[in-house]
Parts: C-alpha cells; sequence; structure tokens
C-alpha cells in the first residue's frame, strides 16, 4: 500500500494500515497492539531520516530469523525454550518428568480451592510465572509463536477442556 507513514512520514510502497492509519513497515513492526497505547505511540513523532539507516539494513521484523521462527512454528516444531513440564529431545517437545505437575496447577487453580498468589507460592513460581504456564497453548499441544497458534508435533499434558475452564476463570478474575 503506497502512501505516508502517519509516525515518520516516509513515503513507501510497503506501508500498512493499523487502526485506519498508515504506517510504514518499520514503524509498523514496533508500533504496540493495544489501540490506545497504539495512539500513544503514533503521537510521538519521529524523522524517517533518524531511522533510514535501520530500514535500510532490515534489523527489524522481516529477519531471516524471525521468518525461519515462523516456519518452524507453523510446522508444528518448537521455536523457543521447553516451557516446564516439556523438555526438548532431537528438536522435538517432548513430556518431562514433572509433567504431571502442569495438570495438577490446572485442576488446583480450576478447583477454586486456592489463589494464584498461593498456588504460585505452593510450586515455587512468581504470579507472572504462573500465569505464563496458565495461559500457555503448549500443554495443549499447540504452538504459539508472533500471535498465530499452530498445531504441534508434541503430546499434549493438558484436556482442552481443562485448559479452557481454566482460561474462563482466568477472564472471570480479570487475570491478564
Amino acid at each position: 500500500m503506497e502512501g505516508i507513514c502517519s509516525k515518520c512520514n516516509y513515503k513507501g510502497d510497503k506501508n500498512i494500515r493499523l487502526f485506519g492509519v498508515i504506517l510504514c513497515d518499520f514503524c509498523a513492526y514496533f508500533a504496540p497492539e493495544e489501540k490506545t497505547k497504539f495512539f500513544e505511540y503514533l503521537s510521538e513523532k519521529v524523522n524517517f531520516k533518524d531511522i533510514e539507516t535501520f530500514r535500510r539494513e532490515n534489523r527489524f521484523g522481516n529477519s531471516k530469523q524471525k521468518k525461519g521462527m515462523i516456519k518452524k512454528a507453523k510446522e508444528g516444531k518448537v521455536v523457543s525454550r521447553a516451557p516446564f513440564g516439556y523438555k526438548i529431545v532431537e528438536n522435538k517437545l517432548v513430556k518431562a518428568e514433572n509433567w504431571g505437575v502442569v495438570e495438577n496447577i490446572f485442576l488446583e487453580f480450576q478447583d477454586n480451592k486456592i489463589s494464584l498468589n498461593k498456588l504460585s507460592k505452593k510450586y515455587g513460581f512468581s504470579v507472572n510465572g504462573m500465569k505464563k504456564i496458565l495461559r500457555n497453548f503448549t500443554y495443549l499441544g499447540k504452538i504459539k509463536f508472533d500471535g498465530e497458534v499452530h498445531e504441534g508435533n508434541h503430546e499434549p499434558i493438558l484436556s482442552s477442556t481443562l485448559f479452557n475452564h481454566v482460561q474462563d476463570k482466568l477472564e472471570r478474575l480479570g487475570i491478564k
């Protein structure tokens, strides 16, 4: 899409429209996904000449490394380190010896008998670490990368029913 970037005034043919606003691919890469934060980001103007070196060197979102990681995720392969309850063996996620702990965490949280704070202390995680476990699609046999969820090549630890019940509870409690 040809046009002028609303953040840096760069005129190019690789522009992207976000929230009805035209941005160059560089400014779009760093733009927040939340609407209010996006418009705050947009209000902080920059001169395209100040970022031209980075644009020319392509040192952002469209790197070969990121493209390779997206390809691996679409193929259901592991893209980053193994989450709690899994380990990597021959470039594949396999259940670790502690995989049952993941199911226990989900069951305990679902059963309303323990707060997120007490649950995280019980298992030796920070509250944020516990939230990451409770939100992790990997436990369903899926791979999430770059905002997209793909079928994984690994065995799930949880049923979708248990996972979805926990997601519903997190949402009801307003936990993000």
